[in-house]
């Protein structure tokens, strides 16, 4: 600092103003941006500190070779910005506006961790997407989508994309398919939180979930000021009495195979929760999170087929094709869908355009069929070998759940317990698994069992088969 406690001009040639030449040297319709842009960078990053005193226009037009009247504007335009101050005949002065430097941004996506194997669900396969039919794809709608599709769109989705989606879930998944009551949502969890708010417009406070189950579930609703009533399982699905004397109004469940405890809901018990539904007048929201994937037989069809008033129906391609495409689907029931539709308007004012008009095209030309077909053999194979592999190296291991989706439920015998130090062993030899009980919501559900829900999609045969191995050897010899 000088006596008058402000910062020296700084010389020709200084750091400061080596940040500057790159502008200098821009083409000429883009060097006064580019000097502005520059000179920005500099204060925002320190190098030109609060209250240095900046040359004057005619010196630094000088050093750095431009025309004095690019320097001027650019002075004025950061004066007016509020990262320069100055005054007539007091010269130009590094404003004190500016506290930090700008910030790097940081990556908060969840990240696979460094683990010798990752049994935990949930993951596809990603190096499965089909990267060439969507580039495909891809340039067939730039090629073909007119100027006007590329304004707002509809809310609930583009029309194309609606007919498309309605046909291939009414096809695959057995669904009463309306395209004017499907929405097209940025996945479940969007699916999720507009039902939320739909009921809670309606007032419902409160809204039953399975358990155990997907803790995503009671977190998004709690964001849209409805509480999460924990409701246990049967062997046939959601038990009727605890529901019947909970109070709610609506349910979440995941009926063609329940996470994470890998049943499939009976007849009867689907009959009777849509008894339930109307007797109350209420709503069962069903999340068809892995619906396709069925290896032993053809997949039980959607719930919301047997009443589509009373379910609203959500699913995505997050286990197909890839979660950060965040796309998915919503039918609601007549009852909700305004409500809905106005809460989506609000939200985001629809989903981006390009990306529906590619799924429609990737829907309709076959390929999102082929890429099911391809996953579901990939996904078969895995399951097959994290059975065989548990049957190896930990005999007398149970396997519950129907064979399907994209993990299992293995119940060890009382040999390899206890679960805390089970756990504790895997973690040590930098094997990823998740216990049941860390999906329970109440803690009577916890119980003390060795029960593990174990991924297997995102790993090769080969990797599964080794993991297991590693996994049976730290417990062996930890």
């Amino acid at each position: 600092m000088t006596p008058s406690g402000t910062n020296p001009v700084p010389q020709p040639g200084s750091a400061a103003w080596e940040l500057l030449l790159p502008a200098a040297s821009a083409p000429p319709r883009a060097r006064g941006r580019a000097l502005q842009a520059a000179l920005r960078d500099a204060v925002r990053s320190g190098r030109l500190a609060q209250d240095t005193r900046l040359p004057s226009s005619r010196d630094l037009a000088a050093d750095l070779g431009v025309s004095r009247g690019l320097v001027t504007e650019a002075y004025e335009q950061l004066t007016a910005e509020g990262y320069l101050r100055s005054g007539r005949g007091a010269g130009t002065w590094v404003s004190g506006a500016v506290r930090a430097a700008r910030p790097r941004a940081r990556d908060l996506a969840p990240r696979p961790p460094g683990v010798r194997a990752d049994f935990v669900p949930g993951t596809p396969d990603l190096s499965l997407f089909p990267r060439a039919a969507w580039a495909a794809a891809q340039r067939g709608v730039l090629a073909e989508l007119p100027h006007h599709a590329l304004g707002y769109p509809d809310p609930r989705g583009l029309p194309r994309l609606r007919t498309a989606l309605a046909e291939l879930l009414a096809r695959r998944r057995g669904v009463v398919a309306d395209p004017e009551r499907l929405v097209v949502v940025s996945g479940v969890a969007q699916a999720t939180a507009l039902l939320g708010l739909a009921l809670h417009a309606r007032g419902t406070d409160a809204v039953g979930v399975e358990d155990p189950g997907s803790p995503q579930h009671s977190t998004l609703y709690a964001a849209a000021g409805v509480t999460s009533v924990p409701l246990a399982l049967d062997a046939e699905g959601l038990a009727v009495d605890p529901l019947r004397s909970s109070g709610v109004r609506a349910v979440v469940t995941t009926p063609a195979h329940q996470f994470p405890t890998g049943i499939a809901y009976s007849a009867r018990r689907r009959a009777e929760l849509l008894d339930w539904a109307r007797s109350v007048d209420g709503f069962v929201i069903e999340d068809d999170y892995d619906g396709d994937f069925r290896y032993d037989r053809a997949p039980v069809g959607a719930l919301q087929g047997l009443d589509p008033e009373r379910v609203a129906y959500t699913g995505s391609v997050s286990k197909s094709l890839a979660p950060g495409l965040r796309l998915g689907w919503l039918l609601v029931p007549e009852a909700l869908a305004e409500e809905v539709v106005e809460r989506k308007r609000t939200m985001d004012l629809g989903h981006p355009t390009l990306d529906q008009a590619l799924f429609a095209r990737f829907v309709e030309r076959g390929d999102y069929d082929r890429q099911l077909r391809r996953c579901q053999r990939a996904y078969r194979e895995r399951r097959d070998a994290l059975v065989g592999a548990l049957r190896e190296h930990f005999p007398g291991t149970r396997v519950s759940g129907i064979a399907a989706g994209l993990h299992v439920i293995a119940e060890f015998p009382g040999r390899y317990g206890p679960r805390e130090r089970f756990l504790a062993r895997t973690a040590a030899a930098s094997v990823e698994v998740r216990a049941l009980a860390e999906y329970a919501h109440a803690r009577a559900v916890r119980g003390t069992h060795l029960r593990l829900v174990l991924g297997y999609a995102q790993m090769s045969p080969a990797r599964i088969r080794d993991g297991v191995r590693l996994m049976a050897e730290a417990v062996a010899g930890g």
